[in-house]
C-alpha cells in the first residue's frame, strides 16, 4: 500500500473571539495517498472548510487559534513551516479550487495574467512561455475559444467556464495534492458531470492526490475512493466509499445517506382547473447597434413555451444555465415584457399594465434561489415577512404582528426570533423565512426558483417536505425551476425540459423521467440516475 503524501493527526482549531477560544473541530485525523480521491463531507459549519483551509494555514492570521495536532505533508511539519516556505507550497505542491470561483479570481486583471502569475512565482517563467502554459491548460480544461478566453476578464465567462478556469490555475504547476472545496456546487449537472470527469482524467494523468469536499453525496458515488464523514467539527467515520454507501455504521452516516430527495409529490386531482395557462410565450431582448440604435438582432431567451399550471399542482422547469428556466417564470410572473398569452385563473393578464397587475400581486409570490441575498440584511426577520402587508392589507400592528407568527409557525420558526436579523439565521432558516414571507399574504401560486440548491442535503430534505405539506394544507400552485432532478421528481407532477430558451420534452414527470424521448433529456437523466 502507497505512504500517505498528507497526515492529519489530532488536529483542533479555534477562532479567538475576545477573551475566548471557540473550538470549532475536534481532534481531526485522516490521511490521503497519492492518486487517491478523499471525500470529505457532512453539513454547513462541520468544519470540512476550516480543516481543508488549515492544510495550507490559509485561516485568518488574526483570529484563527491552532489547538493541538500536526499536518505533514511528505514528511515536512507544516504548522512548524515558516510563512515564506507556506507560499512556496501553496499553488506547487499543493492546489486548491475554492467554492464560488467568481471571489477567487482579480476581476482587474485578465485571465491569462492571472494564470501567468502563478507560473512567473513558482516556476520563474517568461511572459512567453507562460502564456503558451497558460493557453494549454485552457485547452486542457475544455475552455473553448481558448485564445480568445486569455484575453477575458472573470465576469465574461459563464460559471462553468469561471470554475475550468480555477482548475487551470490550480493544477498548471502541476501539485501532488488537489483540494477542491466544494468545486461543483452551484453547477448545473451537465456541467458537474464535465468538471467531475476532467478532475478524474487529469488525476490520472498526473498521478495526483484529491481531497475532495462536498456536501453531494451523489458526487462522493462518482468521484471517492474513500470517504470521511464530520459531524460538528469531529471525524465520526472513515471508510472505503462501497462501506461508506452500503453498511455505513455512525447514525449520522446513515441519516446524510437517507436525505436524498425521494418520494412522489403531493396526491392531486388530474380534473383541477387550470390556474396559469401559458400559450407560445417568448421573452427576445433587442440588440441594437449604430447611431440610431436600430434593433439588429435578438437573444432569443423563451420561444414560444407552452404549458398549464392546474390548481394545488407542481410544474418542474429544467435545463443547463441560459436555457431559459428563470425567464420563463419572470415572464410569467409578468414581471419581463413577453409575448405571447398568459392567463391567470381564466383572466388574460398578457396585456395588463403594472398599476392593473396590482391586484393580483398578493396571489402571486416569489421564493429565490439565494436567500441571504434575498433577504435584507438591515430589516429584522419581522420586518421582513411583514413587508408584503404593509402593501397590500390594513392591519393593526397587533394583528400584523399575529399574522407574521402565524407565518413563522407555519415554516416551523419560533415566532420569539421575529426581532433578529437574516445574518443570525443558518441557510435552511433563511430560506424557511423567504417562504414565510411568500406565505404570509395567502398566495395561490409561488414561483421556487432553485429555492434548495445552495442547501445541505438534510436542510434540502426539511425544505422540500415543508413545501410538501404547505401545499397540500392550502393547495398552492407551484412552478419549481430547478437542475436537480431529484428534487423535480419528488416534487412536481408535470415537467417542461429546455434547452437553449426552447421546450424540448414535456409531460407527466414520472413519464419524463422514466421514458425520455429527447437525447438532451436523456443526457440530462443519465446523468443524474434520476
Amino acid at each position: 500500500m502507497a505512504k500517505p503524501i498528507l497526515t492529519i493527526e489530532n488536529l483542533s482549531v479555534g477562532f479567538q473571539s475576545g477573551d475566548s477560544v471557540n473550538q470549532v473541530t475536534h481532534d481531526v485525523s485522516l490521511s490521503i495517498r497519492r492518486g487517491e480521491t478523499l471525500a470529505l463531507v457532512g453539513e454547513s459549519g462541520s468544519g470540512k472548510s476550516v480543516t481543508a483551509n488549515a492544510i495550507l494555514r490559509l485561516l485568518p492570521k488574526s483570529s484563527a487559534r491552532y489547538i493541538g495536532g500536526q499536518v505533514i505533508y511528505d514528511g515536512t511539519d507544516m504548522m512548524a513551516c515558516s510563512e515564506r516556505e507556506m507560499r512556496r507550497m501553496r499553488g506547487d505542491r499543493i492546489g486548491m479550487i475554492f467554492q464560488e470561483p467568481m471571489m477567487s479570481l482579480n476581476p482587474l486583471h485578465k485571465i491569462g495574467r492571472q494564470l501567468c502569475e502563478t507560473l512567473a512565482i513558482h516556476r520563474g517563467m517568461r511572459q512567453r512561455d507562460a502564456e503558451k502554459r497558460a493557453l494549454s491548460w485552457l485547452k486542457k480544461v475544455g475552455i473553448r475559444n481558448a485564445e480568445k478566453r486569455l484575453t477575458a476578464y472573470p465576469h465574461e465567462l459563464s460559471g462553468g467556464e469561471r470554475q475550468r478556469v480555477m482548475i487551470a490555475m490550480a493544477l498548471i504547476n502541476e501539485p501532488e495534492l488537489l483540494i477542491a472545496d466544494e468545486p461543483t456546487t452551484a453547477l448545473d449537472v451537465s456541467v458537474q458531470a464535465q468538471i467531475l470527469e476532467l478532475l478524474k482524467d487529469l488525476q490520472q494523468e498526473m498521478g495526483m492526490a484529491m481531497l475532495f469536499i462536498t456536501h453531494d453525496l451523489s458526487i462522493v458515488r462518482r468521484i471517492a475512493d474513500r470517504v470521511a464523514v464530520m459531524q460538528l467539527g469531529t471525524l465520526v467515520e472513515t471508510d472505503t466509499r462501497e462501506v461508506i454507501f452500503n453498511n455505513p455504521s455512525d447514525p449520522y452516516t446513515i441519516k446524510l445517506i437517507n436525505s436524498d430527495p425521494s418520494g412522489s409529490p403531493v396526491p392531486v386531482s388530474a380534473s383541477a382547473e387550470p390556474l396559469f395557462d401559458v400559450n407560445d410565450l417568448r421573452v427576445w431582448f433587442p440588440i441594437t447597434g449604430g447611431i440610431l440604435k436600430r434593433v439588429k438582432d435578438h437573444i432569443k431567451a423563451v420561444t414560444d413555451v407552452s404549458f398549464i399550471l392546474r390548481k394545488g399542482h407542481s410544474v418542474g422547469l429544467v435545463g443547463e444555465s441560459g436555457s431559459g428556466k428563470s425567464t420563463t417564470g419572470m415572464a410569467v410572473l409578468k414581471l419581463l415584457n413577453s409575448e405571447g398569452q398568459i392567463r391567470f385563473d381564466g383572466v388574460d393578464i398578457s396585456s395588463l399594465s403594472r398599476k392593473q397587475m396590482l391586484p393580483y400581486r398578493s396571489k402571486l409570490q416569489v421564493v429565490f434561489q439565494d436567500p441571504f441575498s434575498a433577504l435584507n440584511p438591515r430589516m429584522s426577520v419581522a420586518q421582513i415577512i411583514g413587508e408584503g402587508l404593509k402593501i397590500h392589507k390594513s392591519l393593526t400592528p397587533k394583528e400584523e404582528d399575529e399574522v407574521i407568527c402565524e407565518a413563522m409557525r407555519e415554516v416551523e420558526l419560533d415566532p420569539d426570533t421575529r426581532h433578529r436579523y437574516p445574518n443570525e439565521f443558518s441557510g435552511g432558516q433563511r430560506q424557511r423565512i423567504a417562504i414565510a414571507r411568500a406565505l404570509v399574504l395567502k398566495p395561490e401560486f409561488i414561483l421556487l426558483d432553485e429555492p434548495t440548491s445552495s442547501l445541505d442535503r438534510t436542510v434540502q430534505f426539511q425544505v422540500l417536505s415543508l413545501l410538501k405539506s404547505l401545499q397540500q394544507k392550502y393547495g398552492l400552485s407551484y412552478l419549481f425551476i430547478s437542475h436537480d432532478l431529484h428534487v423535480v421528481k419528488s416534487l412536481c407532477h408535470y415537467t417542461l425540459v429546455l434547452k437553449n430558451g426552447q421546450v424540448v420534452e414535456q409531460g407527466d414527470t414520472a413519464q419524463v423521467f422514466n421514458e425520455p424521448q429527447h437525447a438532451y433529456t436523456r443526457e440530462l437523466v443519465n446523468l443524474s440516475s434520476v
